[in-house]
């Protein structure tokens, strides 16, 4: 790595560190204190409790400042530099702009592909404990009665074993309404059963007034018998009191369990134009470090000294503008009115637009 590479990027690290602690305590202040106070004034939650949920709340909040920060370190780096004239002599030296912000896009594509890693790998497992904490120690194990889409699973070694869909879970019946159950034999299907209902009889659940599919192997699965039943035992095992908790949110999901559960869901035509956007978003959402990187850059040069406040504030305008259009994008995808892979990445794509055009008009 050359010098001058290494001096820009130390000018990026600091202010993308001051970023990431800066936006991380303002939605810790504004958003997670908050719901943390109401869990103590009406639940009575330990101070350990609240101490947990803090730090379980913060891996899915410094995914989000990720990209702010990306754009608040490089914006700041190249306008620091513009101001003392040290970009006028590092251009008059042969380097043109792309060139001298490589270093930047370089570390923001590294803090991208990190990113994804961190979502799919901590982040679904701090959300579900962060859950977990709220709704068995907090609450008390309060749970709805009534929920609808249950999805549940066995799984042996690595495969899965039997997979099972209830359109609703009655909790005060103990019932399952409308299943399908899919069994497996390594990993390719072999069983399809549907049944109105399953009840639990104090030991297993009992399913009624079912059907039953044995499929032939192969590439192109067929129906090779069909038998109906009245009364059958259901192979998940999975106690009524540990229904509601063992049902995760999307947030809680890693990309294959999200991949999953949505092949499950469209295959018994449940709309899930919103489990796919989230399956986008976990590629979108770090990938808009980057994009960031894009526009960050080129908006520091400035032909006239500046504060840094002016950088902070810029930055805070990009920030509106492109979570606008995500929030926007994302409830256009959620209705279904643009397709899922639309909706995740049309902030990146606008963004990393502008950032391209600014980057050519500052080659000039």
């Amino acid at each position: 790595m050359r010098i001058l590479d290494k001096y820009i990027l130390k000018e990026f690290i600091g202010p993308f560190l001051f970023g990431v602690c800066a936006f991380t305590s303002v939605f810790v202040g504004t958003g997670t204190l908050y719901r943390i106070a109401n869990l103590i004034n009406q639940y009575g939650a330990s101070m350990w409790a609240a101490f947990r949920i803090l730090v379980l709340a913060l891996p899915s909040i410094i995914v989000i400042t990720f990209p702010m920060s990306v754009l608040l370190g490089s914006l700041m780096a190249f306008g620091r530099m513009s101001a003392a004239s040290e970009i006028i002599v590092m251009r008059s030296g042969g380097q043109n702009f792309p060139r001298l912000a490589m270093p930047i896009f370089i570390t923001a594509l590294c803090i991208s592909l990190g990113t994804t890693a961190f979502n799919e790998f901590v982040v679904p497992k701090a959300n579900n404990a962060y859950n977990r904490i709220i709704n068995e120690e907090v609450k008390a194990g309060a749970q709805p009665t009534t929920q609808d889409h249950i999805i549940l699973k066995n799984v042996k070694g690595s495969d899965i074993s039997s997979l099972m869909y209830a359109r609703q879970y009655d909790g005060q019946e103990k019932r399952l309404k409308d299943l399908t159950v899919q069994e497996f034999d390594n990993d390719v299907l072999t069983r399809v059963e549907k049944a109105d209902y399953a009840e639990w009889d104090g030991d297993k659940w009992i399913m009624h007034k079912g059907i039953i599919y044995d499929l032939s192997g192969g590439d192109e699965q067929q129906v090779t018998r069909t038998m109906t039943f009245n009364h059958q035992t259901l192979p998940i095992s999975q106690k009524p009191n540990k229904m509601a908790e063992s049902q995760k949110k999307p947030d809680e999901l890693t990309i294959r369990e999200l991949k999953e559960q949505i092949k499950v869901l469209d295959n018994n035509s449940v709309d899930t134009n919103k489990m796919k956007v989230e399956l986008f978003n976990r590629f979108s959402m770090p990938l808009a470090s980057l994009v960031c990187a894009l526009v960050g850059a080129p908006l520091g040069l400035q032909k006239q000294r500046g504060s840094s406040s002016i950088g902070f504030g810029i930055s805070v305008i990009v920030i509106f503008i492109y979570y606008s259009i995500m929030t926007i994008s994302n409830a256009l995808g959620n209705g279904g009115r643009i397709p899922p892979y639309v909706a995740a990445f049309l902030p990146d794509v606008i963004t990393g637009i502008a950032g391209i055009w600014l980057i050519y008009k500052k080659s000039r």
